[in-house]
């Protein structure tokens, strides 16, 4: 068995799926960021989890981002473990504010069920195929996704708050 270094791990991907569906590669803390093709990802993590070389089999993490400049874009990064090893990895994928879709993780880690539906929650993210893609932290009836930044920090027509009070 190789030694899972960051470039073996990009060989790897390259090797199986090309650069079309790899876009990007970085290391950034000390971790390996990679930039997948959206329409891609559930192929991409299923590899990563079941390649006998690779053995990322646990999913840290998964939250959403909102960019809204210069493309408004939403996206969605992975956080995976490979726990004999050590070694993470980050993954990223990117799509339009306007079409927020993107396949669901949960036929590879049950533990995607409700980190999906938290970014589903605050960033408006539909993962395409999740067994119960429905609102768990906030009201249901609630139309809109609180951490997207589309928001104003402040409600310029307060009259209750007092700027002096906080140093400004």
């Amino acid at each position: 068995m190789a030694e899972l270094t960051n470039e073996f791990i990009v060989e790897k991907l390259n090797a199986k799926f090309g650069e079309s569906i790899v876009l990007n590669t970085e290391v950034s803390y000390n971790m390996l960021s990679i930039e997948i093709n959206k329409d891609h990802i559930l192929e991409v993590v299923t590899y990563l989890y079941s390649e006998e070389d690779l053995g990322f089999t646990f999913l840290t993490d998964l939250t959403g981002v909102h960019y809204p400049e210069p493309e408004d874009r939403l996206g969605v990064i992975y956080h995976l473990h490979n726990l004999p090893n050590n070694k993470r990895v980050r993954l990223k994928a990117f799509f339009p504010k306007a079409k927020p879709e993107i396949a669901s993780l949960t036929p590879v880690f049950k533990s995607a069920n409700w980190m999906e539906r938290e970014t589903y929650d605050f960033f408006g993210v539909i993962f395409k195929n999740h067994p119960n893609l429905k609102r768990i932290l906030n009201v249901e009836d609630m139309t809109y996704y609180p951490l997207r930044k589309e928001y104003a920090l402040e409600d310029a027509t307060r009259t209750d708050k007092n700027d002096a009070m906080f140093g400004r």
